[in-house]
């Protein structure tokens, strides 16, 4: 990948093409015989944070760090997968149904393929060769990136497509089911559906979305933290569980109740002493973001980045107060992001507990903005943050020559 200095990463075209071109070497090496190319966008989620699984709103946008499958169909019923980043193989017998595969790194690949086959279409047998530039664990959705490539990929070796949202569902549904992590739906649907030079407001519940383009004058800036803490997965699951808990709890006082989209902050205030104060909290962070979200596509169509700001800064607050799910070095990002000269306002992005913040930046600062907050991030840390100036991208594709 091309940098254009060591704390911003960000990839060129004629980066991404040499990737293309190294796997389909790579693969002739580990499988004797010529491969078609697909890749899958990471995302970055401007607004709308922990809002995807209980059917709210969510406001992504696909970058251009991506998942890439070279992949080559073979002769018999099995699917054999090589990871460049983990550096081992994998394989699945298509005719078995007994598969388990949680705590393995394959789930996000062989686990999407049994969820093809129970929703009913063809899977035949395929070599594959899986390579990640979305990094890991930085809140920048590369295990969606992975799932979407590879359900696409695995697709076109069975002379099948389908439409991309009902892909989006399919890699979310093996991501809850053989990945074990009960993540909503905003992460397949960005790597699956992304547009470029567009953000999508997402309405997590009937999969509609509104392309919305992004502004002139300001750019979206993320900072890697460098730090991602271990109990992250559970706690992601703990969150969720919170949230059903108040539905339960309200749906008694309430008719019509499915998830907390459908609760308004007044009605949730009514009724606040019926819920345990954790429960209250992260109610009121789903409940307030939702809004946060609608006000984030005004602010966008009014060409009102200011506005924008404030609502990342009000995101935050709410997520490290509330939702509880920021760090000390993802909060130490933001106030130096925030008190930074043309940031408009800055928030973490991603699940939490480390990971990434994105701050919103008048472009003809940006350049001084990457080199202050990293140097003020490592004498606040002694870690160097990556930090990263995306473009926003088209969602999975095939990359020909």
């Amino acid at each position: 990948m091309e940098t254009d200095s060591a704390a911003n990463v960000t990839p060129t075209a004629n980066a991404i093409a040499s990737r293309a071109n190294a796997l389909r070497n790579r693969f002739r090496e580990l499988y004797g015989r010529d491969a078609r190319i697909f890749r899958a966008p990471g995302r970055v989620n401007l607004i709308g944070e922990h809002t995807d699984y209980t059917e709210g709103f969510v406001m992504p946008l696909a970058i251009n760090l991506y998942a890439y499958v070279a992949a080559a169909s073979r002769n018999d019923n099995r699917i054999r997968v090589y990871s460049e980043n983990v550096g081992e193989f994998a394989e699945l017998d298509l005719s078995d149904s007994r598969l388990n595969l949680q705590g393995q790194w394959s789930a996000y690949i062989l686990g999407v393929a049994a969820s093809l086959i129970s929703a009913g279409h063809t899977v035949n047998g395929a070599d594959l060769l899986i390579h990640g530039d979305v990094p890991m664990g930085a809140g920048l959705s590369s295990s969606a990136s992975v799932e979407v490539a590879s359900g696409f990929a695995l697709l076109a070796m069975s002379g099948e497509s389908m439409p991309p949202a009902q892909l989006a569902k399919i890699c979310q549904r093996a991501e809850n089911h053989y990945a074990g992590a009960m993540v909503g739906i905003m992460d397949q649907m960005m790597a699956a559906c992304g547009r470029e030079n567009y953000a999508l407001l997402l309405d997590c519940r009937t999969l509609a979305f509104e392309l919305l383009r992004l502004f002139d004058g300001a750019q979206f800036v993320v900072c890697n933290s460098m730090v991602k803490h271990d109990h992250a997965a559970n706690e992601y699951n703990q969150r969720r569980a919170d949230c059903e808990t108040a539905v339960r709890i309200l749906s008694t006082k309430l008719s019509g109740i499915r998830t907390l989209r459908d609760v308004s902050l007044a009605e949730l205030e009514r009724f606040s002493a019926e819920l345990p104060p954790t429960v209250y909290r992260r109610s009121r962070h789903i409940v307030t973001e939702n809004t946060r979200v609608l006000g984030a596509k005004a602010a966008i169509q009014n060409a009102d980045p200011a506005l924008f700001g404030e609502l990342m800064k009000l995101s935050h607050a709410s997520l490290r107060d509330d939702y509880n799910v920021s760090c000390r070095e993802v909060d130490i990002l933001v106030d130096l992001a925030n008190k930074s000269k043309g940031v408009y306002g800055s928030r973490m992005t991603g699940g939490g507990f480390g990971g990434c913040t994105i701050s919103l930046v008048k472009s003809d600062e940006v350049e001084a903005f990457k080199r202050s907050i990293a140097h003020e991030y490592h004498q606040a840390t002694k870690l160097t943050p990556d930090v990263y100036v995306f473009h926003a991208s088209d969602g999975v594709q095939e990359v020909f020559p």
